[in-house]
């Protein structure tokens, strides 16, 4: 499933072709895309057609697209509209990916829903959400108020969050992280540390790939109890995983398959600078033991032995 930055990249490619751009068209060419809209495709459909896309906004693996609905215009103008107060929400599931096109582009065989776009600059273009298991979705939801009156997420200063996303926390990369509050709350779970990690509720953005590649940094087995590790040691696992996160940004995000693309279609290469996930068998960069890989929640956790031993001792702050 698409981590923080494999989203980031997918954010980042589409805010500026579709910020301040209006919804001509609406088509839905599998209505299990729309498995989380409360509504039929012709709600989707009717609601949609006409509206203005605010911005392109990322909160963890999260993705979600204000839209704000036009209204009676004032004398000698046309086109208002008021503030968004409900979103466009794009779950990529385990396969799915938004990509940009050209409107007389051919539509591909596994594309689920097309928003064909006109913006101020340019011009008329094509979103397409393409998704091979149909794990994925869109779906328009109503806008809240963030708890804290930051912003939502990144790609947006409104302080406005789409109910479905409102129960995730905010992730590490967002300057409105309460990294006080988090690291009291990690301390108090009594759970293994990438359980903790992979708790969208407590930490955002993380999944298997970079909770692995992060306990490995900080050198922490997988299964290490939260209430064990130190004020210090949780710190400085906090900054590896910002670093993870970040490097990964810059190298677009990891892509095994074709399945993990930005909006015109091309991997990320972070997967060549994995030293952990999917490593099993190799040597470790840091002390030359074998990596090794072992079930973990339906998946797999891949550490070094050596280098990442299950400690008993509690850490002193």
């Amino acid at each position: 499933m698409p981590e923080l930055p494999e989203v980031e990249v997918v954010r980042h490619g589409l805010a500026p072709a579709i910020t301040g751009s209006t919804i001509i068209s609406v088509r839905v060419l599998d209505e299990r895309s729309l498995r989380r809209h409360d509504g039929p495709a012709e709600d989707f459909v009717d609601r949609l057609t006409g509206a203005r896309i605010d911005s392109a906004v990322r909160r963890g693996k999260f993705l979600w697209m204000p839209v704000a609905v036009g209204g009676a215009a004032p004398a000698g103008e046309s086109g208002a509209f008021g503030d968004p107060v409900e979103a466009v929400v794009v779950h990529l599931g385990m396969s799915g990916q938004v990509l940009l096109r050209s409107v007389d582009a051919e539509v591909a065989p596994l594309t689920r829903i097309v928003l064909g776009v006109a913006h101020p600059d340019h011009g008329h273009l094509r979103v397409d959400f393409v998704d091979q298991r149909i794990f994925g979705s869109m779906a328009l939801d109503p806008l809240g108020r963030t708890p804290d009156g930051a912003p939502g997420g990144h790609g947006s200063a409104l302080p406005l969050v789409p109910g479905q996303v409102a129960h995730i926390a905010r992730d590490p990369l967002d300057p409105a992280f309460d990294e006080a509050r988090f690291l009291a709350a990690l301390r108090t779970r009594r759970t293994g540390i990438k359980r903790a990690l992979l708790d969208q509720g407590l930490v955002s953005g993380i999944g298997n790939i970079y909770a692995d590649e992060s306990l490995w940094a900080a050198r922490l087995h997988y299964d290490q109890p939260t209430s064990t590790i130190s004020a210090r040691k949780a710190r400085e696992l906090l900054g590896e995983v910002r670093t993870v996160l970040r490097r990964a940004l810059e190298e677009g995000g990891t892509s095994f398959d074709a399945q993990y693309v930005n909006v015109n279609g091309a991997s990320g290469y972070f997967s060549h600078s994995l030293r952990a996930y999917g490593q099993h068998g190799s040597p470790c960069s840091r002390c030359g033991r074998m990596l090794v890989r072992e079930q973990f929640m339906n998946r797999g956790s891949h550490f070094c032995p050596r280098c990442q031993r299950l400690r008993a001792v509690r850490g002193a702050d």
